[in-house]
């Protein structure tokens, strides 16, 4: 049987969850990618759900958001936490809030890179791939 994780994961609204996804954002996709703040922080947060994933001390490690429209995005976990399962259970929490609010499918823009990731957890590639922000993304939809 494998340990329980070291970390949980949370669903918050964006007062709440605005300073650890902020600096894990920032972390990220600004810092490691390269990624223009102004396009990071693209004034749509506070209509989202978001998924914040902690450690038992409250350290905030990783975080994604669920959009209106049924779009998950910002999908984000610090180097440190790669490869623990993480980015899994927020991509979860974010996939069961999903269909507790009703939709039968969600959506994303992946990073080309992560596309085995998204592909591991039932997301399938629309279309050709695209540059956003400078970086090769693929669009994804996965039935719910």
């Amino acid at each position: 049987m494998d340990p329980p994780p070291d970390f949980r994961v949370r669903l918050a609204a964006w007062p709440e969850a605005a300073a650890a996804a902020t600096a894990i954002r920032t972390t990220v996709f600004v810092g490691e990618q390269g990624v223009p703040p102004a396009l990071e922080m693209d004034g749509r947060d506070a209509d989202c759900v978001h998924a914040l994933a902690g450690t038992a001390s409250g350290e905030a490690v990783g975080t994604g958001r669920l959009m209106p429209d049924g779009r998950i995005g910002r999908m984000a976990v610090l180097a440190a936490w790669r490869g623990r399962g993480v980015g899994a259970a927020i991509l979860a929490a974010l996939m069961d809030e999903a269909r507790r609010r009703g939709f039968r499918e969600t959506y994303l823009h992946a990073q080309s890179h992560a596309r085995d990731f998204y592909a591991r957890h039932g997301y399938a590639v629309e279309g050709e791939e695209y540059l956003e922000a400078g970086i090769p993304h693929v669009g994804m939809r996965a039935r719910l």
